[in-house]
């Protein structure tokens, strides 16, 4: 029963009622002292009852506070992970799995979910038993035990190597701890790092007539599939369960999973979650238009280009669209597809509204291209001081000066789970004193971001996050860097302030007397022998750095560390290279240098917990990395071949680097120890960590 105020004082005999309002008429009162009391109580009234209905929430583990948890798990008999880091997964999805998973104790899909449950990534589970070559019994003969693959079976041969093969295999007698697979007690769970990220009708980059790249920044990016929920726990994960990317005979296999079609005018699509959606000119192009080949080069043209007969072509492998001929072009191209990466940084169609606070009141805030087509036009409505949001995923090509007022502050960010592109000419930023610019949630490539040294330039600080300055300013159309090792920011001013949150930039180049914190982040000069850090020359030192969980790939020269921590600074010294430490400050008396990986010859603070310790095991303890390439799905990540020093190396014994807030090592730990739970006796399981394979079959 719900109570408030005004019903409670009316169960109250009408003679009371009376002579309160008699009472509060001769006092001058808007309520008399009865019905300030009665107001008292159905407020604690309405706080018992939100308290009854909060304790009858949490009888149930879905609806329970998160407190309450552990005390429902006990219950049960279910034991806490140990090192738990509420970042990763929060139990209550396996407190809610337990029993469940019990009943099933031991099988390959109990081991999947469990999987899925820790570790938050994609999981398949491979019973290795099962895929070996075995003598056929006559009386119980099993076709599909053959002991070589049928080569005219194209999908299993694109499975080779991965967690879906098919494929039968001589018996490998290593344990599965060592990689060994195809043995009888070895069971595999191999686990995506990767996730999928919705790129949601993104321009497409003409490369020349009637021909597109899908990527907007104009380069071969593969497409993604949309992975597809499991709904129930009796099924194994199947490719179209992981995020994966696509292969041009599958996606042509199976269109039907990959692209959606209207069955008639203003019926609803019949593929309500389709991994690729074209729009020409604004019109969706339905799928019996829409064929899958290949597009690679050919001479000055693309191979297989359509002919007038209004087929589009896509090829997923590559991520180029060709049109047919007797469209008009240039044309409106955008398409919503899935982009293969780690995590949330850099800007993307993920949840960031933590960085998005609501405007102060009074501040103006002008949306694009809501309130105006261009940036520039915003910029000039906002005359210094205000805010500029960013409402779709268009690119915009312009030239920016952002000219902030004194005591004013100018951010120009994308809305919550865009992240637009601006193809810039040239971004130059200015302000009077105590004035900030801040970026949020933006795609930035063509030129650098300059802060010039000019009379009257006072800008206080720069705040970059959820962001991507292109390293090497623009890619060519193979993915790699047009201007590889130019600098992404180029800061002359004295007593700058620049922060960088969650983003991916190129090299920097600051004032000695100004200062860069940057946090969860990629600072790359695309080869550890170019210049990362240092003052406009490229040689001078350049202002004082903070890292913290970041990597750097190239040269640092600052002028002081403040601090690093739990990151990596990949540098190396290039032959005949004029200096003498790939990484160095020149004041070592302050600052601190702690369980970071840095080159052992670097000129810093005194370290602490730092590796390589020692010259011999410089030799060793080096970070591998999957990608070093930007724009690749593995971009700065760690491979499995990375030392544990390195890979358990932080503070709180997860991974160094950009990555290191995921806490894989963490993952992977409570992964083994939950399994110690739930396999088979005489059964061992092997932690497969998936390296993306680009499927260009």
């Amino acid at each position: 029963m719900s109570f408030d105020a005004q019903k409670l004082f009316e169960l109250l005999p009408a003679i009371h009622r009376i002579r309160d309002a008699e009472l509060a008429k001769s006092l001058g009162l808007e309520r008399g002292p009865l019905e300030e009391l009665v107001a008292v109580l159905a407020e604690q009234i309405d706080v018992a009852e939100e308290s009854l209905d909060q304790l009858y929430d949490d009888l149930f583990v879905e609806t329970c506070a998160d407190w309450i948890v552990p005390y429902i798990g006990d219950l049960i008999g279910y034991h806490s992970l140990h090192n738990v880091v509420a970042k990763v997964a929060s139990p209550r999805a396996e407190v809610a799995h337990t029993i469940a998973l019990r009943r099933r104790k031991g099988t390959a899909l109990v081991l999947e979910q469990l999987a899925r449950d820790v570790t938050a990534w994609d999981a398949r589970v491979v019973e290795y038993f099962q895929r070996i070559n075995t003598t056929q019994y006559m009386n119980h003969i099993r076709p599909h035990n053959l002991q070589s693959p049928d080569l005219r079976k194209s999908e299993a041969l694109e499975w080779i190597g991965t967690g879906f093969e098919t494929a039968n295999r001589t018996i490998n007698v290593r344990r599965v701890e060592s990689l060994g697979r195809h043995n009888i007690p070895n069971i595999g769970l191999h686990l995506w790092r990767i996730k999928a990220y919705p790129r949601s009708q993104t321009p497409a980059y003409r490369a020349g007539p009637h021909r597109y790249f899908i990527n907007p920044l104009g380069y071969d990016a593969p497409l993604y599939n949309h992975p597809q929920a499991e709904d129930d726990i009796s099924h194994l994960a199947e490719p179209d369960n992981v995020p994966l990317p696509l292969s041009r005979r599958r996606m042509h296999r199976y269109l039907e999973r990959y692209v959606a079609q209207r069955p008639s005018v203003g019926e609803p699509l019949d593929n309500p979650t389709p991994s690729v959606v074209l729009r020409v000119d604004g019109v969706m192009i339905e799928r019996d238009k829409i064929r899958v080949c290949n597009l690679s080069d050919e001479g000055a043209t693309w191979a297989n280009m359509p002919p007038s007969s209004g087929n589009y072509a896509i090829d997923p492998a590559l991520g180029r669209v060709a049109l047919p001929a007797d469209v008009n072009d240039p044309t409106d191209v955008r398409l919503t597809w899935y982009e293969g990466f780690s995590t949330d940084v850099g800007g993307g169609e993920y949840e960031r509204g933590e960085s998005l606070p609501t405007p102060l009141e009074g501040t103006q805030l002008v949306r694009v291209p809501d309130d105006h087509s261009t940036l520039a036009a915003a910029l000039l409505d906002i005359s210094g001081d205000g805010v500029i949001e960013i409402t779709d995923n268009s690119r915009y090509s312009e030239s920016l000066e952002i000219n902030v007022v004194a005591n004013g502050h100018v951010e120009i960010r994308a809305m919550n789970n865009r992240r637009p592109v601006l193809e810039l000419a040239g971004m130059i930023i200015r302000g009077d004193s105590n004035s900030s610019c801040t970026l949020n949630g933006l795609l930035m490539s063509g030129a650098p971001m300059v802060i010039p040294d000019e009379l009257g330039n006072a800008l206080s600080q720069l705040h970059i996050l959820h962001t991507t300055l292109v390293p090497g300013i623009a890619l060519n159309a193979n993915g790699s860097p047009q201007h590889s090792g130019e600098a992404s920011i180029e800061s002359a001013l004295t007593g700058l302030k620049i922060q960088i949150t969650r983003s991916i930039i190129g090299a920097v180049r600051t004032h000695a007397r100004s200062q860069v914190d940057a946090e969860d982040s990629f600072i790359d000069a695309n080869m550890p022998e170019n210049v990362a850090f240092a003052a406009a020359d490229g040689e001078a030192s350049g202002a004082e750095l903070s890292l913290v969980a970041c990597t750097v790939v190239g040269k640092v020269h600052a002028s002081e560390f403040s601090l690093v921590s739990n990151s990596i600074l990949f540098s190396a010294l290039a032959s005949g290279d004029s200096w003498i430490s790939p990484v160095r400050v020149v004041r070592k008396q302050a600052g601190c240098v702690r369980f970071s990986w840095l080159p052992f010859n670097s000129i810093v603070p005194a370290r602490y917990r730092c590796q390589p310790d020692s010259l011999q095991a410089a030799q060793s303890i080096v970070p591998h990395f999957t990608s070093l390439h930007y724009g690749t799905a593995a971009y700065g990540q760690l491979s499995s071949s990375t030392a544990d020093q390195i890979v358990r190396g932080a503070d709180d014994e997860s991974e160094m680097g950009a990555f290191h807030h995921l806490y894989a090592s963490q993952r992977e730990t409570n992964l083994h120890i939950r399994l110690a739970e739930y396999l088979r006796v005489g059964m061992s399981a092997g932690i497969f960590l998936r390296i993306v394979r680009e499927y260009r079959l």
